[in-house]
């Protein structure tokens, strides 16, 4: 997909992660919908942004993703802004083993539903033109994670949801699915977690910052553009590891695509 004149709407955009891929959409001619739950940083990253890429490409809108309503209102604006909308990156996230459920909230379900909101949009079937949803991940939704069970339980379920609804999506709606899963990224949630009191938290960070090194939000985004550029990866699952090094992971099949009836 050539991103000049696309819109997209990314959560979670104004730091870390999220922010370094609303750039890299806009240095490549896109318009950006900024959703952040933060207004003073969001209205800061808008700012910044505008002095570069000129501010009649970006939308900043404040947005907490576990409230459905402004979920909704979100997408709303932005098609009311740019008429349309072609990307989306559900990307908000954090680390809160302690109070799980709002990890869960954030982390699985706001993408579940930011991912149908998006396919309702951009659907063909309902006068859309089709579109690209890229879900961020975590390597820790792809082994097991000793020392975050609940934050592991919620990137595991964004890469199963976008695997599994990535086989009929680019079929029936025209929206190609794919997820994308950073190692240890240089980011506001990195930090926070390497505070965590959990019992070995530090010195496995440790441990992976030794052997794989830290990357940097803007090589995250580096990934993002080439699973989103790429119109023949649909379902693909792009891993992050090691410092310049991206990975497909190729995901198990346990059915014959065409199983015989017995």
């Amino acid at each position: 997909m050539e991103l000049q004149g696309k819109v997209a709407l990314v959560t979670g955009a104004a730091q870390g992660i999220g922010k370094a891929i609303a750039e890299i959409l806009l240095k490549n001619g896109a318009k950006v919908s900024l959703l952040d739950i933060s207004v003073s940083r969001g209205e800061a990253t808008k700012a910044a942004f505008g002095q570069i890429y000129g501010i009649e490409n970006i939308l900043f809108l404040p947005c907490d993703v576990t409230s459905e309503n402004q979920l909704k209102d979100c997408f709303s604006k932005t098609l009311e802004k740019f008429q349309k909308l072609d990307i989306i990156c559900n990307n908000a996230g954090i680390f809160d083993e302690q109070n799980w459920e709002n990890c869960l909230s954030i982390n699985l379900v706001s993408v579940i539903k930011g991912t149908y909101l998006g396919i309702q949009h951009m659907s063909k079937k309902t006068g859309g033109k089709g579109g690209v949803i890229v879900n961020i991940a975590s390597i820790a939704g792809l082994c097991p994670f000793l020392h975050a069970q609940v934050y592991a339980a919620s990137k595991f379920g964004v890469v199963g949801f976008t695997s599994s609804l990535a086989m009929t999506c680019l079929e029936e709606h025209g929206v190609q699915l794919q997820v994308l899963c950073p190692g240890v990224v240089e980011t506001p949630l990195v930090t926070n977690i390497q505070s965590d009191s959990a019992p070995g938290m530090k010195e496995w960070l440790e441990k992976m910052v030794a052997t794989y090194g830290i990357l940097k939000t803007s090589q995250i985004a580096e990934g993002f553009l080439q699973l989103v550029m790429d119109q023949t990866r649909n379902g693909a699952l792009l891993k992050a590891l090691e410092i310049g090094k991206f990975e497909y992971e190729a995901l198990p099949a346990i059915f014959p695509e065409n199983p015989k009836s017995t």
